[in-house]
């Protein structure tokens, strides 16, 4: 299997400016719904995880790093749930990633849902749920056009 760049995303964004424009602004919503940034960087990293996304993975990474993010919850983000350095609202917004990525036959539970909305206010909840629809379109771009990773920063 050739893991070579089926369009890049630049050549992505120049084919379609509305497409481009549009993610983005879906992207934005968290910020504008009081989603802190690191949190939304959590988000979009594990759910690229999940989907392997390699060059959604590592965009976020970089930002991550960027914003300040401590390492070891950039590290230990593939096994979030075994880890002890997130704070409940984080395991929230994490457990909300991982069942929205994944949502093939299941549902999600009132136990969940009461777990996950208890953690965000609901205009928050509708932020959180925009990032990780958002991410996931991405990751599908990325995964079909084979989106090559940026270098780490």
């Amino acid at each position: 299997m050739s893991h070579a760049a089926r369009i890049d995303i630049g050549a992505l964004k120049a084919l379609s400016p509305e497409l481009h424009a549009a993610m983005l602004a879906l992207g934005k919503v968290a910020e504008t719904c009081g989603l802190e940034k690191d949190l939304i960087e959590l988000v979009k990293i594990r759910a690229s995880q999940i989907n392997g996304c390699a060059y959604c993975v590592q965009f976020h990474i970089n930002l991550a790093r960027q914003l300040g993010i401590a390492p070891a919850k950039i590290d230990q983000l593939v096994a979030w749930k075994e880890a002890v350095i997130y704070s409940e609202r984080e395991r929230a917004a994490l457990a909300a990633t991982d069942r929205l990525t994944v949502v093939a036959g299941q549902d999600v539970s009132d136990e969940e849902f009461a777990v996950i909305s208890g953690a965000f206010p609901e205009r928050e909840l509708a932020g959180l749920l925009a990032t990780i629809g958002a991410i996931n379109a991405w990751n599908r771009y990325g995964v079909m056009l084979r989106f090559i990773p940026l270098a780490a920063t």
